[in-house]
């Protein structure tokens, strides 16, 4: 089904083809990409191994048993390792954000005034390479010198590949997003309404992110908030001016995604009962990812118990190097009783979903059951540690 119609041309909609028009522009002159590849051209470990990147409490385990008991170096590392973990899962993300970028830009360019939309996100999407290629950059370097191998990280893929990291799934789960995802390329390809809203989905994930991203953003901000010396490396690690890069052109990634979803659209036909239909499926697709929340890491959609093999892995590495048996202990205490990490996490779970209900409020189209984010909030503490008791005895047996 193709729809290119439209009720009025962009432009006769001054106030939001104004709003574009800024947005682009600010961009533009503000593009973090250069300092991006200077950053990641630069990284080197060995200077920045024994000071952290991030906000204290932005660190692997932080608030549990083997937190509490952890040295000051190995908190160290595992605020290094959180940062590692959480911009592989941003990763995915941004890969698939390339390539919907770019079929919705199809179904746009058909209709008048659309030009700046589209420019707008083809330099969105070359900064989400330069993005991802500082991501991969520090996290692959970071991974060979402390533990030889993959952990968090992994090898390029493609925009159907799941965008979280750590998900409740299967093999068949697996292959039904994919085609899934393959068919609303095609849909956004070649439906306005579609591509348009697309982007409602984008912000809509980008949300959570943007909880999380503002503080690793401001770590730096704090390091540098007495003026930058000639040598800005020598008081902001390299990882952290990343973070803060990076959430400033996400800042305006975001404004798009809200101009094009919510005001935007208005240029648009009232949508078919078909098109309800998709975005309302997709919404709820989207509902399903963002409704895990974890107590490996603040902010993380991770299920808990996809972790387990990872987090064996790391606190039995020669970083940490306790034996599979002390792990397992630390692991139990961790994962199957309540602890101030896991409270954290949920807290910020709570406070996201406030944001993405606040969000769609004003999107008449959708059900009551998708404004209201039910299927995302329903989930709390007892809930969590049930599914993790349930499979960490599972997991101990075979470790």
């Amino acid at each position: 089904m193709t729809a290119f119609s439209q009720t009025s041309p962009l432009r006769e909609d001054k106030r939001t083809y104004k709003r574009l028009q800024i947005n682009h522009r600010r961009n533009k002159e503000q593009d973090h990409t250069e300092l991006l590849d200077a950053a990641s051209a630069r990284f080197d470990y060995a200077a920045c191994r024994d000071v952290p990147w991030n906000p204290e409490p932005f660190s692997l385990l932080w608030g549990t048993p083997f937190w509490d008991q952890a040295s000051a170096a190995e908190r160290v590392k595992l605020n290094q390792l959180y940062w590692v973990a959480y911009y592989a899962d941003i990763i995915s993300a941004e890969i698939a954000t390339i390539y919907f970028n770019q079929t919705s830009a199809a179904a746009l360019f058909g209709l008048e005034d659309f030009r700046l939309v589209c420019d707008t996100l083809d330099l969105e999407s070359s900064q989400e390479r330069a993005h991802i290629n500082a991501f991969k950059t520090v996290g692959e370097a970071v991974e060979a010198e402390l533990f030889g191998e993959r952990v968090f990280t992994y090898e390029m893929r493609g925009p159907f590949a799941e965008t979280v990291i750590f998900t409740d799934t299967n093999r068949v789960r697996e292959k039904a997003k994919r085609m899934l995802l393959r068919t609303f390329g095609v849909l956004s390809a070649q439906n306005a309404f579609i591509g348009c809203q697309y982007f409602l989905i984008r912000g809509l994930r980008t949300l959570l992110g943007k909880i999380v991203q503002h503080q690793l953003s401001g770590f730096h901000q704090e390091l540098v908030r007495d003026g930058a010396p000639d040598d800005l490396d020598a008081i902001s690690p390299i990882p952290s001016q990343i973070s803060y890069f990076h959430f400033q052109d996400e800042s305006y990634h975001f404004n798009s995604s809200t101009i094009i979803s919510h005001d935007v659209l208005k240029s648009l036909p009232t949508p078919s009962r078909f098109e309800r239909w998709v975005m309302n499926e997709t919404v709820k697709g989207a509902q399903k990812d963002l409704r895990p929340f974890t107590v490996v890491g603040d902010g993380l959609n991770w299920h808990g118990p996809r972790t387990y093999e990872v987090v064996h892995k790391v606190l039995t590495s020669k970083v940490f190097g306790l034996s599979s048996a002390e792990a397992l202990a630390f692991m139990r205490k961790t994962y199957c009783e309540e602890n101030e990490g896991l409270h954290r996490a949920h807290q910020t779970h709570v406070t996201a979903i406030d944001s993405y209900r606040k969000y769609l409020d004003d999107v008449d189209y959708l059900t009551a059951h998708n404004r209201d984010m039910t299927l995302a909030a329903d989930i709390d503490i007892p809930r969590v540690l049930a599914a993790n008791q349930k499979a960490f005895a599972a997991f101990e047996a075979r470790a």
